[in-house]
């Protein structure tokens, strides 16, 4: 029979983490949150390539590996500022890119006993090969809009895996009870994150509409101007759908913002009068200051004309949105641990013969 080597009165299994398995190491939940702010910064970043119009920097549509992996056909860029711009984005997007496979090698090789982490884990390092594809699609294809809108999506969705990888990792959240709001709770936040998620996709792809960095790129063009300067009226109209393809554009864009805006608003309110918990309440209350600025910043991107650090903090809050969002829908679900099997063999216990 197996004894513990803590002593023949000692259980079978010893305490709890034995139970459950080893939690993430600080070192990895370090590297958890690290990864979600370098994530964070190369959204910045690839705003800053798209308003800077470095977007085809590393060379024009069509160069094919002359201007993916390679920039202009070289290793390392030459000093002209687009190059730079461009290659910067490339070169944080490889160190996230390791670092997610990183956090996924480490999940997979200690923690398989939290299947939900290894899943995340694994799916991040899977979809950041996809990005970085589809990152050179953009490029070959001219920032095609559809590619643009589908890159900046995907970078969203890498930056939830991310939120729950990093949530996952801390040991106190392993196998404790969720915060309990409810069923109707947790698919009003649900709901609130799809909608924040189809709005900056629908940004995304009006965005793309701009031709910024492109050769046949003037000031004005794109549906970010196709309402005028008009907010929330749109031409004289509220919502003059079919007036044409850019207006229709833009329009899609501000009614996922209208059923954003309504139910995360539901959601806020939910929270505040139902208080599931502190750190529930936190995020609500996070989330109500970033709306407010948010669909300021996008009211003045509208009313004014374009200045390159609205577009790019417009996108930077949609972004705190969408993670905060994300965030409070995952504290209102529990992070599983699988435990460890009773026959399984436990470091420091000795076999002795029955």
């Amino acid at each position: 029979m197996s004894v513990s080597g803590r002593g023949l009165g000692s259980p079978l299994r010893g305490d709890k983490q034995h139970l459950s398995g080893d939690s993430p190491t600080p070192g990895y939940r370090r590297l958890a949150f690290s990864t979600v702010c370098a994530t964070f910064l190369l959204v910045l970043v690839g705003g800053v390539v798209r308003v800077s119009e470095s977007g085809l920097g590393c060379g024009p549509a069509g160069s094919g590996l002359n201007g993916w992996p390679f920039c202009n056909g070289d290793v390392l860029p030459g000093l002209e500022l687009n190059s730079v711009i461009e290659y910067s984005h490339r070169l944080l997007a490889s160190v996230v890119g390791l670092m997610m496979i990183a956090l996924a090698v480490l999940a997979w090789r200690r923690y398989r006993h939290q299947p939900g982490l290894v899943r995340a884990s694994i799916a991040a390092a899977v979809l950041v090969i996809a990005q970085g594809l589809l990152g050179a699609a953009t490029v070959e294809k001219d920032l095609d809009e559809g590619l643009v809108a589908a890159h900046l999506g995907l970078a969203m969705a890498l930056l939830a895996l991310l939120l729950y990888i990093w949530r996952a990792s801390k040991p106190e959240n392993v196998g404790a009870p969720a915060a309990d709001g409810g069923s109707r709770l947790r698919s009003v936040s649900l709901v609130s994150s799809g909608l924040v998620l189809c709005t900056i996709v629908a940004g995304g792809y009006m965005a793309g509409t701009q031709n910024y960095g492109r050769a046949d790129y003037q000031l004005g063009d794109g549906a970010h101007h196709a309402c005028g300067k008009e907010f929330p009226s749109c031409n004289g109209d509220f919502l003059p759908f079919g007036v044409s393809r850019l207006v229709d554009i833009h329009l899609t864009h501000r009614v996922f913002m209208y059923l954003a805006t309504i139910a995360v608003v539901a959601l806020i309110v939910m929270v505040l009068r139902r208080r599931p918990s502190a750190g529930v309440v936190r995020n609500a209350q996070i989330a109500a200051a970033i709306l407010v600025a948010q669909i300021l910043v996008g009211a003045l991107n509208v009313w004014l004309d374009e200045y390159e650090a609205l577009i790019v903090l417009h996108l930077a809050l949609g972004t705190l949105l969408w993670a905060t969002v994300v965030g409070l829908a995952l504290q209102l679900y529990p992070v599983r641990s699988r435990a460890v099997s009773r026959t399984e063999p436990v470091s420091g216990a000795t076999t002795v013969p029955a």
